[in-house]
């Protein structure tokens, strides 16, 4: 009677809900420190937006002390130390350029976390200078100089998978990528 005990029925059900619980979490967090990063506030009553995503974030549960830890991360404040803004340059498969901005406490496990993901998904991480000629800075954002136009159907969801899984990373703020495409499920 393999897979009929009701112990690992909870824990498979528990496991399930506690990655989309982190899921949420994560995304709460990261729209707080853009919140605070982009008034330079932490005080809600200052911020409306970190006070509509702190109400966003008490519904789902969040705890007072990610809440506290998000925004203190907004404004460059972390127990670990100073938060560094660092651009991770990488080729997806197929050589199309990608830029991840990720705003980090622990530089090292930053790297390895965002190294593991490349490797994972086909691409790989590249030194500095490497993609960053393809991109123009325009205040917080990289605008593409040279976008490489996607048609094959699987190279486009791997780049898809890839960007997705570096943006659910708790430290990449952003990515960039210098290409265009249409993705297989809006034709």
């Amino acid at each position: 009677m393999s897979g009929h005990s009701k112990w690992n029925n909870i824990k498979n059900r528990k496991g399930a809900q506690d990655k989309v619980r982190a899921k949420t979490f994560n995304d709460i967090s990261k729209l707080i420190r853009i919140a605070v990063k982009s008034s330079g506030s932490g005080d809600p009553k200052n911020n409306a937006s970190l006070r509509l995503l702190m109400d966003k974030a008490r519904q789902a549960n969040m705890p007072n002390d990610k809440i506290q830890r998000a925004i203190d991360t907004g404004l460059g404040k972390g127990k670990a130390g100073a938060i560094h803004e660092i651009v991770y340059e990488g080729f997806a498969p197929g050589g199309v350029a990608i830029l991840a901005v990720a705003q980090t406490d622990n530089p090292n496990r930053t790297a390895g976390e965002v190294r593991g993901i490349f490797s994972k998904k086909g691409g790989t991480l590249a030194g500095p200078g490497s993609a960053m000629f393809l991109f123009k800075r325009q205040g917080d954002t990289y605008e593409t100089l040279m976008p490489i136009e996607l048609t094959e159907a699987a190279a486009i969801l791997q780049l898809e998978e890839l960007v997705e899984e570096l943006e659910n990373n708790e430290d990449v703020e952003e990515v960039f990528v210098a290409a265009t495409w249409v993705s297989p499920q809006d034709e």
